[in-house]
């Protein structure tokens, strides 16, 4: 008799619930083998404890078991309280953020009745790294943070996923005609890693027009890898053309945990009403059910709920009086799920899993340190409030006698000094540029710690620095527009 797998399950807040006991109520009618150990977090645990959301015993209860099975929660608005949701996926190392989303034309109704598509999005970095700054009274900035192992690490699972689930294609996203270095390497890692799958077909679209495309032909595409920011905005996009972003589910893999939610929010404005659609949850929980070792249980209940859906047992967000038959709410839902068991659909294709799955080899790719790194300059940030670019360039001018000399200025990314100015610009944060004054020679953090001494005697305001480097004589850093 196999033993029971310990899941750790969180109740969330809002419609959480009461959707996760629906689910439950499945898994325990399907023999789903499961131990529960259940959770406090979210909304709660923030007003009451600490503002991470959630308690040592909950961290206590995932490192034990590995897997977690997770309602929507609610962030409060201010008071610097970060996601919880974000947390989990860092400390917990869930690199992987997995969304499939399919059409169940034509009984949920949508424009793309042969809709498939998985969403492979990377999940710890970019944006999402929640890095922000604001150094002076008019900016606020937003760190982008890409390393070349995440990308990696994520294409490389796109690919593995593709070839042991029987895709077709891996599409690539980003926006590396914009953001040449972040975008960048996302984009000359996939080309790379490619090489090694050429049993699948691969191709790459810019964010916006692949958007677009998605919208509008989804077809033509299988799996999409992409970056965390772009992921999370386009699985929200194919959801919602598929017929309701309330069915989808999502699993975010590492190599050592797992946490599986619904896509959905919390939607704390139907809590307690008994209307909210289980769908999301139960879904997720299939996804959850394949990764434990549970096919059987999985494809069961995914057929159950598939039944479900074509009898035209609908909850109110999907209910259509041209196609669906009963409206039923949350737990009538669930009920209805558990009377099916067993049964299969008509018209939608019916779910079967292999017994025993190959799992995706977990991959830890290396940093490259082959490359020279040499310091050849840095951008001091300035708060400065003045009117005459002019000016403040002579009065830098004045003071830089050392190795370093002004290359330029900018602002926004705009080069703004020494060109003459076309229009007024409006802010107070300026990036002054500084090269050697001899082309050859590298520059040292001495001469960078003794221009910033030289700054901040005649009464600037440095608020920020970037070193900027070469890796085997190539620029590491952008050139200004306009330079």
């Amino acid at each position: 008799m196999t033993e029971n797998t310990k899941i750790t399950v969180a109740y969330g807040d809002g419609i959480g619930p009461e959707i996760m006991e629906a689910t439950l109520r499945i898994l325990k009618d399907a023999g789903a083998k499961i131990h529960i150990e259940a959770v406090e977090v979210g909304a709660e645990v923030y007003k009451r404890e600490n503002t991470t959301g959630i308690s040592t015993s909950a961290w206590d209860s995932i490192r034990t078991t590995k897997i977690m099975l997770k309602s929507p929660i609610t962030t409060p608005q201010g008071g610097g309280y970060k996601s919880l949701n974000v947390t989990f996926r860092k400390t917990l190392g869930l690199y992987v953020n997995l969304r499939p989303c399919i059409a169940y034309a034509p009984y949920i109704s949508t424009l793309h009745p042969d809709l498939d598509v998985i969403i492979v999005r990377e999940n710890e970095e970019d944006l999402y790294a929640g890095v922000e700054y604001r150094p002076t009274h008019n900016m606020y900035k937003s760190l982008k943070l890409i390393t070349r192992t995440g990308c990696e690490k994520i294409i490389r699972y796109a690919f593995e996923y593709a070839l042991k689930n029987n895709r077709k294609k891996v599409t690539c996203f980003s926006k590396d005609n914009i953001m040449k270095f972040t975008d960048g390497v996302f984009h000359k890692v996939f080309d790379e890693v490619r090489q090694e799958y050429p049993t699948l077909k691969s191709d790459h679209y810019i964010m916006d027009i692949g958007s677009a495309k998605l919208a509008s032909k989804p077809g033509i595409f299988d799996v999409i890898v992409t970056s965390n920011l772009y992921g999370d905005i386009i699985s929200d996009i194919v959801a919602e053309i598929s017929g309701s972003v309330g069915l989808a589910g999502s699993a975010n893999i590492g190599n050592d945990y797992a946490m599986f939610e619904a896509v959905h929010g919390s939607a704390p404005d139907i809590a307690d009403k008994d209307i909210a659609n289980p769908s999301g949850i139960i879904n997720a929980s299939i996804m959850m059910l394949l990764h434990i070792g549970q096919p059987k249980v999985a494809a069961l209940i995914q057929n159950a709920w598939l039944k479900t859906l074509e009898d035209g047992v609908h909850t109110a967000d999907i209910y259509n009086e041209k196609i669906s038959t009963k409206k039923v709410g949350t737990k009538e839902f669930a009920s209805e799920v558990i009377k099916r068991l067993g049964q299969k659909p008509i018209k939608m294709k019916e779910a079967s899993y292999a017994e025993a799955k190959e799992k995706i080899t977990e991959y830890q790719p290396t940093i490259n340190m082959s490359e020279k790194k040499q310091l050849v300059g840095v951008d001091v940030y300035l708060d400065w409030q003045g009117d005459d670019i002019n000016s403040l360039a002579k009065q830098i001018q004045d003071i830089t006698d050392g190795e370093l000399r002004l290359q330029m200025i900018s602002s926004k990314g705009l080069k703004i000094w020494p060109v003459k100015i076309m229009n007024k610009i409006d802010g107070d944060y300026f990036s002054l540029r500084f090269v050697p004054n001899n082309q050859e020679k590298i520059t040292t953090h001495q001469e960078v710690v003794d221009l910033l001494n030289k700054i901040s005697a005649i009464g600037l305001d440095f608020v920020q620095i970037e070193n900027l480097y070469s890796f085997d004589k190539k620029f590491g850093f952008s050139l200004s527009q306009g330079e």
